[in-house]
């Protein structure tokens, strides 16, 4: 039976009096590409952002490869993790958020190179030829001596998928990663993610409302709604064959 690379086990979280996540259960697998769908609000990102710690859970467990990402057990007891065990189990996680976050004053080659210089401690020279490999697969060999002012919206996500696969994650994470861009060019970043799904080993989460998209790649397709895993099952179970009401009222805007 194949271990999972990530484990939620009854996971909350609130902000304020808000309860966002509602006791989320879920496992996934080395190599699954998981998409998660539902309406503005549900929780989608903020399972995502858990797993990159952004977000410290309410309640609950998430565990890597198993081990525990927010807690240290020591002596039978569960103690706060510190931020070296959060470094230490999330250097296998790579995410892509919605609004690129690179950095203006550097070329698309020294942002890709950094995590490997900071984080791996990597020369210098080193770090370039493997960003310079990352950027040749996304598309953008041209590009290395540009700055992002330079680029366009769906240039500046490849860069930013280059920047996380440049660390070899076990796990990447999708954060609507199509959400902020121009429709004409929503096109170019699936195809990357397409040819990851593909061709690289690792597990790959997306939050989206690309619904065709999700049918295409995903092996899992989970339907989230007020905070609760509402469905869960294949790509074509989910989005085509579920007579949920509420995931039925969802998926109509999609739909022509």
């Amino acid at each position: 039976m194949m271990e999972p690379i990530v484990q939620y086990i009854n996971v909350h979280k609130s902000f304020g009096d808000t309860h966002v996540l509602k006791g989320i259960d879920l496992d996934i697998n080395p190599g699954e590409k998981i998409a998660i769908i539902g309406p503005s609000g549900s929780g989608k990102t903020t399972i995502i952002r858990l797993l990159m710690t952004l977000e410290e859970p309410t309640d609950g467990d998430i565990y890597v490869a198993g081990k525990n990402l927010w807690k240290i057990e020591k002596n039978g007891k569960k103690l706060p993790a510190n931020e070296k065990h959060l470094a230490s189990v999330r250097k296998d996680i790579g995410m892509v958020f919605q609004h690129f976050n690179l950095f203006p004053h550097k070329t698309i080659l020294d942002n890709c190179a950094m995590p490997l210089i900071k984080v791996k401690k990597m020369k210098k020279n080193e770090a370039r030829d493997m960003a310079k490999q990352m950027l040749d697969r996304v598309g953008l060999g041209d590009k290395y001596d540009a700055y992002p002012s330079n680029l366009s919206g769906g240039q500046k996500q490849r860069v930013a998928m280059a920047r996380a696969l440049v660390m070899r994650p076990k796990i990447m994470l999708f954060d609507e990663v199509t959400s902020a861009l121009d429709p004409e060019l929503v096109g170019e970043v699936l195809e990357v993610i397409r040819d990851l799904a593909e061709n690289a080993s690792m597990a790959m989460v997306l939050v989206t409302h690309e619904m065709d998209f999700a049918l295409e790649i995903a092996d899992r397709v989970l339907f989230l709604d007020e905070g609760v895993i509402a469905e869960s099952g294949t790509a074509d179970e989910v989005i085509n064959k579920s007579d949920n009401p509420r995931l039925q009222n969802f998926l109509k805007r999609f739909r022509a």
